[in-house]
């Protein structure tokens, strides 16, 4: 077998000069320090490896995999047959996925390169959440499955044993949260979802703690909660929800759906775990990681949880999702994600100032709402038909993602009943670049005149 290490040694007694054959061990030996080092510490990198670097761990990882060997007898129902290679650049070659049937971190016998790849990519799960934010988690696992359907793992995963199967708890307290994801997830699992009302403070909508007793019933045995949402919503109290949680011994899941790209909305849910019980928080892959969409993170302070939720996963996975988060850590490392929170923040205040600009040109305001993420615009002097014509008119200058909110239309997404100031929300998110935010600032304003002055 060929150590690396010491390739130069193979070729000693050949024309091959031996200050040439040193270089090269060199160049090669830098190469090949990072994975080392990642072996060996199981961590986040400092610094971005360079995507040779990458495509090598993971060829060599997946090369592990039986169905790469060539003299195998395979006569399972499941042996990671692909009709394409062109499977094999989708999964990285990971063809077998990860895990076994019922038990998503088990080892797979015919995937060893695959259960390393999961392997560490758990431990870069909770290494990063660790470093940006929540040092009080215990354990972390990347799950290939949406924020909503990884709601619904957790639900069911921590939920209480029950000797009588006739009296079985099925009801959810929910601080109100308008996204039907997060509502599918509870009603998959045949669970009621009871719903805390939202109330108006000035421009925001926050969900009063003191409601949160009084809805709580025998049936009730967990309540989530909420960083990261669209305005007006501002995030629970999460610290009191999970002194309530403890007190009176329900499951406590806090929604991180875009939150650890914010140091601020990571802060609540450390002092929520310091304060009192916290069993389990998720995280989007692809809104906080920069992955394509399809995996979640789940991480607890309370390891034993994330072991029930890896095994209440049916089946065994696909290994994708997870291939994508870690080829995002690998990619950014600590320092590259660090800058990412950084320009994320600078972008989030050059919105504000942006659209403070137009609003003042339309007799408009930004209306005051804690997000470190969006920024939300009255657009009270629109006519109805213009409100409706203000989002066409964006899509049609190429600006994605903006939310405008009609109140004659529907109050869901404002949390709460009787909002009636029309507005439009931008982000500033992860990724977002300072290009992008000035671009569609100077769209909205082009697209407001155009409405407004037919």
């Amino acid at each position: 077998m060929v150590d690396f290490n010491k390739i130069s040694e193979f070729f000693k007694n050949t024309p091959i000069p031996q200050n040439m054959l040193d270089r090269g061990q060199i160049v090669l030996n830098n190469f090949m320090r990072p994975i080392k080092t990642l072996f060996e510490q199981k961590s986040v990198p400092l610094n971005p490896w360079s995507d040779q670097q990458i495509e090598f761990l993971l060829e060599t990882l997946s090369n592990m995999d039986t169905d790469k060997d060539s003299d195998a007898a395979r006569v399972g129902e499941r042996e990671a047959r692909i009709a394409s290679k062109l499977h094999l650049k989708t999964s990285a070659g990971f063809c077998h996925g990860v895990g076994r049937s019922g038990f998503l971190t088990a080892p797979q016998p015919k995937a060893p390169g695959g259960s390393i790849m999961y392997e560490i990519s758990n431990y870069l799960a909770r290494d990063i959440l660790r470093n940006f934010g929540l040092p009080n988690i215990k354990e972390a696992i990347v799950v290939p499955l949406c924020t909503g359907m990884s709601l619904s793992l957790t639900l069911a995963a921590l939920r209480p044993e029950e000797n009588d199967t006739s009296n079985i708890k099925r009801t959810i307290l929910v601080p109100q949260i308008d996204h039907k994801s997060i509502l599918k997830s509870i009603e998959l699992m045949g669970l009621k979802p009871k719903i805390i009302s939202g109330k108006i403070y000035g421009d925001a909508v926050r969900i009063p703690v003191e409601d949160i007793m009084p809805s709580i019933d025998d049936d009730c045995y967990a309540i989530l909660s909420l960083t990261s949402f669209f305005p007006p919503r501002e995030p629970d109290n999460l610290k009191e929800i999970s002194k309530i949680a403890e007190e009176k011994n329900l499951v406590h899941i806090i929604i991180n759906a875009y939150g650890v790209q914010s140091p601020e909305w990571m802060k609540l849910i450390r002092s929520a775990i310091d304060a009192g019980r916290v069993d389990a928080i998720i995280q989007s892959t692809d809104k906080n990681f920069l992955t394509p969409v399809g995996g979640a993170l789940i991480a607890s302070p309370i390891k034993e949880n994330i072991r029930k939720i890896s095994q209440s996963y049916a089946g065994r996975a696909s290994a994708t999702p997870v291939v994508n988060f870690l080829i995002s850590m690998l990619s950014l490392g600590i320092n590259g994600y660090q800058k990412l929170i950084e320009e994320q923040q600078q972008n989030r205040k050059l919105l504000e100032e942006k659209l403070s600009i137009v609003a003042r040109s339309i007799k408009e305001r930004i209306l005051e709402i804690y997000n470190p993420v969006a920024v939300a615009l009255s657009l009270k002097n629109l006519k109805e038909e213009h409100l409706f014509a203000i989002g066409g008119a964006l899509y049609n200058l190429r600006v994605t993602g903006p939310r405008v909110y009609n109140p004659k239309e529907s109050t869901f997404g404002t949390c709460c009943e009787k909002y009636t100031t029309p507005y439009i929300v931008m982000n500033a998110a992860i990724g977002s670049k300072k290009e992008d935010i000035i671009s569609a600032v100077e769209r909205f304003e082009k697209a407001y005149k155009q409405i407004t002055q037919k």
